[in-house]
């Protein structure tokens, strides 16, 4: 069973920061794409950053330039660096990996798997 094991959270000033740690475990072929994910109270769940087995990374417009996402494949764990936090970003913050659990050539498809959250609050 694949499990995302998250880290990092807590409760930090406006103008702090904070690091995420996800990391991936169990059974699988390959990790593609990893990333996190955020809903605050009252709004739907958003993509806050991703990024590709490649390396290429993708920002919400509202965190673009103070969060940096990066990945460690060889263990198969993906960053958040949350700088200059806002009230605005206090939410539960969920990891995403998308896996190939079984190789494509002998039928294994591509799944998203969740981490459990972590709460992020950010105090004014």
């Amino acid at each position: 069973q694949v499990q995302l094991v998250e880290s990092g959270g807590g409760l930090v000033q406006a103008g702090g920061s904070l690091r995420l740690s996800c990391a991936a475990s169990g059974t699988m072929f390959r990790i593609n794409a990893m990333g996190w994910y955020r809903q605050a109270p009252g709004k739907q769940r958003e993509l806050v950053a991703s990024v590709t087995s490649g390396g290429r990374t993708n920002y919400a417009e509202s965190v673009e330039g103070r969060f940096l996402i990066s990945r460690d494949n060889a263990k198969n764990t993906v960053y958040l660096q949350m700088n200059s936090l806002k009230p605005e970003d206090t939410a539960v913050y969920y990891c995403n990996a998308d896996i190939n659990k079984r190789p494509p050539s002998v039928g294994g498809g591509r799944y998203d798997y969740w981490g459990q959250g972590t709460q992020v609050t950010v105090s004014s």
